[in-house]
C-alpha cells in the first residue's frame, strides 16, 4: 500500500473515477485541481494547485510515493494554455518529484494524440514513431519525452498511458478501436503500481476491442489483462449514426477529428 497517492485534475471525468476507486491504494489520498473538489472525505486531503505555479507544484507532491497525473489541459487549445498546464506544469511535476522526500512512481495520462497522424490502417507499438495531431498531441509527445529523461537521469518511474477514449461506453465507430472501460483503467492503474519494477513503459490505453490498432506486448510485465471490449456497443453504434465517409479525419486517422483540425489561437 502507498502511504501517500496524489490524484492531479481530480475533478475531472477520469480524475472523478480514480477519486472513487483507487482509494484501496493509498493510506491518504491527496486530490488536487484548481477548484471545485468539495469536501475531503475519509482518507483524503484537498490541494488546490496551479500546475503553472512551481512552488506550489513542489507543495502538492511533497510525501506523495505515489501519482496519478490526470491534471493539465485535456483537449485541444491555444499554444499558451498548453504551454502552462502541459509544459511547464510537467516540468514543475518531475523537479517537484525530484526534490521530495521520497521518490514517487508515476502515471502520465499520456494520449492517443501523441500518435494520432498514423492511419488507422497501421498496427502500432510502443517503439512506433511519435505522430502528434495537434499542439495537445505535441505536448504529450514532450510529457513522454520528459519522463523518459527523469527515469534515466533520477531513476523516477511513470507509466506513460496513452489513453484512447476512456468513457462509460464507446460513442463513435472510432472508439470502437479505441475505447478503454473504467474497469479496465482502474486495473491498470493497480498493476502500474503493484510490479516491483515499472521503469517509464509506454501503454497503451484501451480495452480488449476486436478492432484495437494497439499492441501492448512491451508491457506484458504488468500483468495487465483488459477484459471489456467496445465490439458489444456496435450494434447501438450503428443504429445511432452512420460511419464517417471513407475520407473524413475520423475514418483515416488515429487521432481522428483532431487530426483535421487547425491551430486554435488564442
Amino acid at each position: 500500500m502507498l502511504k501517500r497517492l496524489l490524484i492531479t485534475g481530480a475533478n475531472g471525468g477520469l480524475g472523478s473515477v480514480c477519486r472513487e476507486r483507487l482509494g484501496h491504494l493509498a493510506e491518504t489520498v491527496r486530490l488536487s485541481a484548481r477548484k471545485g473538489l468539495g469536501e475531503a472525505g475519509p482518507g483524503e486531503e484537498i490541494v488546490y494547485c496551479d500546475l503553472g505555479d512551481k512552488a506550489a507544484v513542489e507543495t502538492m507532491v511533497e510525501g506523495c510515493d505515489g501519482i496519478v497525473h490526470l491534471g493539465g489541459q485535456a483537449t485541444e487549445a491555444p499554444w499558451e494554455v498548453i504551454r502552462n498546464a502541459n509544459l511547464d506544469g510537467m516540468f514543475h511535476l518531475y523537479e517537484a518529484a525530484r526534490k521530495s522526500s521520497v521518490k514517487p512512481r508515476i502515471v502520465f495520462a499520456s494520449s492517443n494524440h501523441a500518435i494520432g497522424f498514423h492511419r488507422q490502417t497501421e498496427r502500432l507499438d510502443a517503439n512506433s514513431l511519435t505522430r502528434p495531431d495537434g499542439l495537445y498531441g505535441v505536448s504529450k509527445v514532450f510529457g513522454e519525452a520528459l519522463a523518459s529523461m527523469y527515469h534515466d537521469k533520477f531513476g523516477i518511474e511513470t507509466a506513460c498511458v496513452r489513453i484512447g477514449s476512456c468513457f462509460p461506453e464507446p460513442k463513435t465507430h472510432r472508439m470502437l478501436a479505441t475505447w478503454m472501460s473504467y474497469d479496465d483503467f482502474v486495473r491498470l492503474i493497480e498493476r502500474i503500481f503493484m510490479v516491483p519494477k515499472l521503469g517509464c513503459p509506454i501503454v497503451y490505453g484501451a480495452s480488449a476491442n476486436d478492432g484495437s490498432w494497439w499492441d501492448n506486448r512491451e508491457v506484458a510485465y504488468l500483468g495487465w489483462a483488459p477484459k471489456d471490449n467496445a465490439e458489444v456497443f456496435r450494434a447501438k453504434i450503428d443504429a445511432e449514426m452512420d460511419p464517417p465517409p471513407g475520407d473524413d479525419p475520423n475514418a483515416v486517422y488515429q487521432g481522428g477529428g483532431f487530426a483535421g483540425d487547425g491551430i486554435h489561437e488564442a
